[in-house]
């Protein structure tokens, strides 16, 4: 997101274009992205104005930093904008900070929020206590309380409200005549709108759940080669979402070790104890990224697709181990270990030695009572094996 506003304020500028709105909706994000997209807005050389829309809309925790460093601040009715507080996630998902900690951020975010506030003329005394006490406005109140400069119903509104306005953008002041300027809309451009895709935690989680199952039956079944490379490219993209994620880390290990026991499992072809704990592992580690307490809910994967991965998981192996223990018990149906018993004929006479030929081979053979030796083309039947020579006795 902080790429996709960066690109569009470089082309505003390139354009010579009059006024970029961002329209926003928004319950926060990471610290990190928001300060990168308020600099570039501070840094622009053409106005900028973000409007929370449409109704219903809020700019809540990080938002209000970047409405706050707009040149124009705008929101449509039954909107809502703070709640700024800084929540900081361990790599459990959960807040774990000393008060002194806790003090200095709280304290740099406070700093931060009213320097931009002073820069843009609006309410420094509202916007600090939004990110101590998590204080809100609806739409009405931010603008009594100059939070917001305007309220529009839609954007042609908002381009009529600011037609003739002056705002200062870098060292000199600009008249807006925006009233009716031919409007140029840029959305996401595929690679923004895929990395964005896939910084969704649930579709992180999506990824590294299928990947896996992909990569086990390829490491299963060697050869296959499309689940293998569909696995490991999942994979590999799931860990760089969630390593952009301020996620709970000890699930994404416990997701991993339940791969790796599962995948043991079938390769030792064991009784299903491994299996058992591999399931065991990955609904723990789902559960954490579902349920990490206090952590802000766009780190926190979707609950529906934890219960359906793990149900799948869970009913997958279930079925894979039943048909392993069932394959065991079995009888053996090809190989040395089907001999005894099996019927043949002579084609020699047999006593310490001879031939005998055995479902289509011939084999060294035998008798099983060598005084009595067995005539060339008698029907005989395997008594044991030993080695590559097999014990016959006469039918």
């Amino acid at each position: 997101m902080a790429g996709y506003v960066t690109r569009v304020i470089d082309e505003a500028e390139t354009a010579g274009a009059s006024l970029v709105v961002l329209e926003m909706d928004t319950p926060g994000g990471l610290d990190t992205s928001m300060r990168e997209i308020t600099q570039r807005i501070l840094a622009a050389r053409v106005p900028v104005a973000v409007f929370v829309y449409p109704p219903g809309s809020r700019a809540a925790s990080a938002g209000v930093f970047i409405t706050y460093s707009a040149h124009i601040a705008a929101m449509a009715p039954s909107t809502n904008i703070g709640s700024a507080h800084p929540v900081s996630l361990g790599s459990n998902g959960e807040e774990q900070q000393s008060s002194t900690m806790v003090d200095k951020i709280t304290n740099d975010a406070v700093a931060s929020i009213r320097s931009m506030a002073e820069l843009r003329g609006r309410n420094a005394d509202w916007a600090e206590e939004a990110v101590r006490t998590s204080a809100n406005l609806q739409s009405s109140e931010a603008l009594k309380q100059n939070v917001v400069d305007v309220i529009a119903d839609d954007l042609p509104a908002l381009l009529r409200s600011l037609d003739g306005r002056s705002v200062h953008v870098g060292s000199a002041d600009v008249t807006l005549n925006v009233a009716d300027a031919p409007l140029e809309f840029r959305s996401m451009n595929g690679i923004e709108r895929f990395f964005h895709t896939i910084s969704d935690p649930t579709v992180a989680y999506l990824l590294l759940s299928l990947g896996g199952l992909a990569l086990i039956y390829e490491l299963a079944s060697p050869g296959a080669v499309l689940p293998g490379v569909v696995g490991g490219i999942s994979v590999l993209l799931a860990l760089y979402s969630l390593g952009t994620l301020p996620i709970n880390m000890a699930g994404v290990g416990l997701i991993l070790f339940a791969l790796v026991l599962l995948f043991a499992d079938l390769a030792v072809a064991g009784s299903g104890v491994l299996t058992v704990g591999g399931i065991l592992s990955f609904l723990l580690g789902s559960m954490l990224l579902a349920t990490a307490p206090q952590s802000q809910a766009f780190v926190r994967v979707s609950a529906p697709a934890v219960v359906t991965m793990s149900l799948a998981f869970a009913g997958f192996f279930t079925f894979v181990v039943a048909a392993i223990l069932r394959g065991r018990r079995r009888p053996v149906f090809v190989g040395i270990e089907t001999l005894p018993g099996a019927r043949g004929v002579a084609r020699s006479d047999i006593g310490a030695s001879g031939t005998v030929l055995v479902d289509g081979e011939l084999w060294q053979a035998s008798a099983a009572d060598p005084d009595t030796p067995i005539p060339s083309g008698s029907p005989v039947r395997v008594v044991s094996v030993s080695g590559l020579r097999v014990v016959v006795r006469a039918e």
